[in-house]
C-alpha cells in the first residue's frame, strides 16, 4: 500500500473512531455507571467486532446490498429501532449504586460485536474503508492492512471515551447529576440516528 494511502487512512481511522458515535457514546455511559474494568469486554466487543466487519464487508456481504437494495432499508429499520430502546434503556437507568444492586450489567464482549452490523455509523466507516483504501491489484493483502489499522487505532480511541466516563463517577455520585447524564447520552445516542432518519424521509 502506497505511503500517502497508508497515511490517509491512518487519519480517517483516527477521526472515525474518535469522534461521537452510538458505540462512543454507549462507552462513555458504561464507564460512568460500570467503570473502566467491567466496560472492558464492551470495548473489545466493538474494537474487534468492528474489524470482523470490516474483512466481512470486504470478502462479499457488502455485495448483497448491492443486489438487494431493499435489505439495506432493513437493516435501518432494525438499527433504529434498536438504538431506541437502547437510549431508553440508558435514560432510565438509575444512579451507579441502585444499578448495581438492581443487577444492571454491561454490555457483553458478544453483544457490542453484533451491535455493529445494525450500527449505521459503523456500516459507513466499513463500507466506505473497503472502497476507498484496498486496491484491486492487491485487494485481500489491502484488505487485511484495512482492518488492522482499525483494530489498532479504534480499541484506544473508544477507550479515552470509557476513561471519561470513569473520570465523571465522581462527579455524579447524586443521584439528580446521574438521571441528567443519562438523559443527556440517551438524547445524544437518538441524535446519532439524525443523518439515517433523513435518509427514510
Amino acid at each position: 500500500m502506497p505511503f500517502d494511502l497508508l497515511a490517509a487512512l491512518v487519519l480517517f481511522a483516527f477521526v472515525a473512531s474518535i469522534t461521537p458515535g452510538p458505540n462512543n457514546i454507549m462507552l462513555l455511559a458504561s464507564g460512568v455507571n460500570f467503570g473502566f474494568w467491567r466496560t472492558l469486554p464492551h470495548m473489545l466487543g466493538v474494537g474487534l467486532g468492528f474489524v470482523f466487519m470490516i474483512v466481512a464487508i470486504g470478502v462479499g456481504i457488502g455485495q448483497l446490498f448491492a443486489i438487494f437494495p431493499s435489505l439495506f432499508l432493513v437493516l435501518k429499520v432494525l438499527s433504529i429501532a434498536y438504538m431506541l430502546w437502547l437510549a431508553w434503556k440508558i435514560a432510565t437507568s438509575g444512579p451507579v449504586d441502585k444499578s448495581a444492586e438492581a443487577g444492571a450489567k454491561p454490555m457483553t464482549f458478544l453483544a457490542a460485536a453484533l451491535f455493529q452490523w445494525i450500527n449505521p455509523k459503523a456500516w459507513v466507516m466499513a463500507l466506505y474503508s473497503v472502497t476507498a483504501y484496498t486496491m484491486p491489484a492487491d485487494y485481500i493483502f489491502s484488505l487485511m492492512i484495512v482492518a488492522l489499522i482499525f483494530g489498532v487505532i479504534n480499541i484506544p480511541s473508544i477507550a479515552c471515551w470509557t476513561g471519561f466516563g470513569v473520570g465523571l463517577r465522581s462527579m455524579l455520585q447524586d443521584p439528580a447529576r446521574v438521571r441528567v447524564f443519562n438523559f443527556v447520552m440517551a438524547s445524544l445516542l437518538i441524535a446519532s440516528l439524525l443523518p439515517v432518519l433523513w435518509e427514510l424521509r
